[in-house]
């Protein structure tokens, strides 16, 4: 019998049941990114979100079932400023970042997604969308490109609920007196001078953001896929125009019966922002602490409810991470085949219950440490894989990851380097600086040392 999943639903707002519309082909779409720039820790927790579902319904459904796109936005202002300042083809600066966005995302566990489209292999789509919208009265066009009338769809704002009069000029829509109304939208920006452009028959230029999404979905996945996902901060204005776009296109059909956001992450209890200057780029921290521990973290919360990132929530994930291990490596000689455990495919299919999954995952590690015969031992050893493999963790041989710091241990120069780094932290403490603790903190936490701090002093302590 198959599983039920039950996802919520943003559109509806409640948890729905998924039905897809067709078994053998379940159709699953996420925002990528814009790459001119290092992905943030932020940018990386949709894509783990989505990662975990997209395990869950090859689980369900199977791996030759499911076809997940993630598109890649390798047309933008932010792309072209930076190619112009070093003096470079877009491309070059497209490839850079698609590169390191693929390492950074492969780093915290993520499978390569089915489908990967990009903007600039989709123009012609693009403008044929656009070009129906144009002929069906949903788009006109000014000197400066064509706009989306907003006002020529009755229900526009059903996904986020704002209503086209809270979209006042100055708000989040800029002030263009070509526009016929400030809500509108551009799906076509003319040509400029020194940026890259391509020929249409409504004249030359490069497409609006929103206008991409939908017409990879369409070129990809078809007029209505199962389901799209995509970071909270997304819901408006972007998934609520693709909405509009795609509505209108075709006569009404749906974009997506199912929307799913995950939600904000902060850092420190504040907004991940330049200005703070508290911005952590993937690519820095797995410098710093391993992959697998990162993806723990951002699994902790549920995907809905924000995500405070901090030191502690790593430390955390480590120290869970060194128990799951410890349990697998006392049967790691053992061979036995991942068995998909009930209780953490419950927690998934409700709405992906991460938290509850993970406290699974621990009683199965409780249960190899208790075990007293070869098949209760066997029996929890392959549901602790299955378990990690629907996570995506628990993947590499516990000694390799327990090694990290055993190989420590045993290592003097080692401990009396170790001893310098906890006595200059308290150093920095004292003297209140509190970035360079922090730093020294996280890079004692990869060794697998555990700090207690003190009035007179600082001591550690392996965790492992």
């Amino acid at each position: 019998m198959m599983r039920v999943i039950k996802l919520f639903n943003t559109l509806v707002r409640q948890k729905v049941r998924f039905v897809p519309q067709d078994p053998k082909r379940v159709t699953l779409y996420v925002c990528g990114p814009t790459v001119y720039n290092f992905a943030h820790i932020g940018n990386g927790r949709p894509v783990v979100v989505f990662d975990t579902l997209f395990r869950l319904l090859r689980t369900i459904y199977g791996h030759e079932h499911v076809i997940y796109a993630r598109n890649i936005t390798d047309v933008d202002d932010r792309i072209n400023a930076l190619a112009l300042e070093q003096g470079l083809q877009i491309g070059a600066i497209t490839q850079k970042y698609t590169q390191i966005y693929h390492d950074d995302m492969a780093a915290l566990g993520a499978l390569p997604p089915t489908l990967e489209p990009k903007v600039t292999a989709h123009m012609d789509d693009i403008i044929s969308l656009i070009g129906r919208l144009l002929a069906k009265d949903h788009a006109y066009q000014t000197e400066d490109g064509i706009y989306f009338s907003v006002r020529s769809m009755p229900n526009y704002g059903q996904l986020s609920g704002r209503k086209v009069e809270d979209n006042e000029a100055g708000a989040r829509i800029s002030i263009d007196t070509k526009k016929h109304d400030p809500a509108d939208f551009a799906l076509w920006k003319a040509a400029k001078p020194g940026e890259p452009y391509w020929e249409a028959p409504f004249g030359a230029g490069r497409p609006g953001w929103h206008i991409e999404c939908s017409a990879m979905i369409e070129s990809n996945l078809g007029l209505t896929i199962d389901i799209h996902g995509g970071g909270h901060d997304l819901i408006f204005p972007h998934h609520e125009n693709e909405i509009a776009q795609s509505v209108c296109a075709h006569d009404g059909a749906p974009l997506a019966h199912i929307w799913m956001h995950n939600g904000f992450l902060t850092m420190n209890s504040d907004k991940m922002s330049k200005s703070l200057g508290n911005v952590e780029l993937v690519h820095q921290l797995v410098e710093r602490w391993p992959g697998e521990a990162l993806r723990l973290a951002l699994l902790s919360a549920h995907y809905r409810a924000p995500l405070d990132w901090t030191d502690e929530l790593i430390l955390q994930s480590m120290k869970t991470l060194d128990r799951l291990y410890r349990a697998l490596n006392k049967v790691w000689y053992e061979r036995v085949e991942p068995i998909m455990p009930d209780g953490i495919l419950a927690a998934l299919c409700d709405d992906l219950n991460t938290p509850k999954a993970l406290a699974e995952l621990s009683m199965l590690a409780r249960k190899v440490n208790k075990a007293e015969t070869i098949e209760d031992r066997n029996r929890a050893k392959a549901e602790l894989l299955g378990g990690g493999l629907l996570l995506g963790i628990l993947g590499q041989e516990p000694q390799v990851w327990l090694s990290r710091a055993e190989a420590a241990h045993d290592d003097a120069d080692t401990n009396r380097e170790i001893d310098a780094m906890v006595q200059a932290r308290f150093e920095a403490r004292a003297n209140r600086n509190w970035a360079e603790a922090d730093r020294l903190r996280s890079e004692l936490a990869a060794l697998g040392v555990e700090i207690t701090d003190a009035k007179d002093g600082s001591s550690w302590r392996y965790t492992s």
